[in-house]
């Protein structure tokens, strides 16, 4: 059985950053493979990951209804089936699993933009299947996904043991974990465990922050400071993977992971 770590918060606070480091903790301090899941419609992880991208499951799942469409006056789409047989859930399995960036010990799925206009029901009931077939495979899957968690509870029904929510010190970040952390019932997707992570923190946290934290119902995980060689690694145009194992920022999420897993 896989263990799904999934990272959630407001754009700008860090998931991405922090993603890059869970997945580094995992491939050197725990065995078995991770596969990464990009459900950012942005998909940058690749970037800190340092892998190549050159397909996402947006892609290929506009891929799939433009050949729909085009089969449509022969009927083979409305049996469920491609010209040549093929099924409609064949094409996204072998379109999926050969669009994965392969790393050191981890894979990476980017999901891609978001559906453009008409019904992606059926179609994403089948990428969610493929997606998740994909994860058995996996020790670890780590989710980075957008801004809230909508695009998770679309994209995957596998459950999730541990949910990140990455905060920066400031009341926007808090009140927008805040938010996350009280509809995360609501989608079709069991989250076992959430904790809250609170990212590019200079010195203490400020009283006003601790206030507003106490008053969430999930914990506190740990906090990050500003890390200078991110930002160097950033600025050169580096994959962030490549970070020091000395440097904070991966000791404080190695504490993090160890103690929640």
């Amino acid at each position: 059985m896989s263990i799904t770590i999934a990272l959630a918060g407001k754009g700008g606070v860090g998931k991405t950053t922090i993603a890059g480091m869970v997945i580094k903790f995992l491939v050197n301090q725990r065995a078995g493979a991770v596969l990464a899941i990009d459900a950012d419609p942005s998909s940058n992880l690749n970037m800190v990951l340092g892998l190549d991208l050159e397909w996402t499951v947006g892609d290929i799942r506009e891929g799939l209804l433009s050949k729909v469409k085009s089969s449509l006056t022969t009927g083979g789409a409305a049996m469920g089936s491609l010209p040549g047989g093929v099924t409609k859930r064949e094409y996204l399995d072998y379109e999926i699993r050969s669009s994965l960036a392969e790393g050191n010990q981890f894979d990476l799925i980017a999901m891609g933009r978001s559906e453009g206009p008409g019904c992606y029901c059926a179609v994403n009931h089948n990428l969610r299947e493929v997606v998740d077939d994909i994860s058995r495979n996996y020790k670890y899957v780590v989710i980075d996904n957008e801004a809230g968690m909508e695009h998770l509870s679309r994209r995957t029904t596998r459950d999730v043991q541990h949910l990140l929510i990455v905060t920066d010190p400031s009341q926007r970040g808090i009140v927008a974990a805040e938010r996350i952390a009280g509809f995360r019932t609501e989608f079709d997707i069991n989250i076992e465990k959430a904790y809250l992570i609170l990212n590019r923190l200079n010195n203490e946290i400020p009283e006003p922050i601790q206030t507003r934290i106490a008053k969430l119902e999930i914990p506190l995980l740990g906090t990050i400071p500003i890390s200078d060689e991110i930002t160097d690694l950033d600025y050169r145009g580096r994959p962030l993977i490549e970070v020091s194992e000395e440097t904070d920022i991966y000791q404080k999420v190695s504490a993090m992971m160890r103690s929640i897993l």
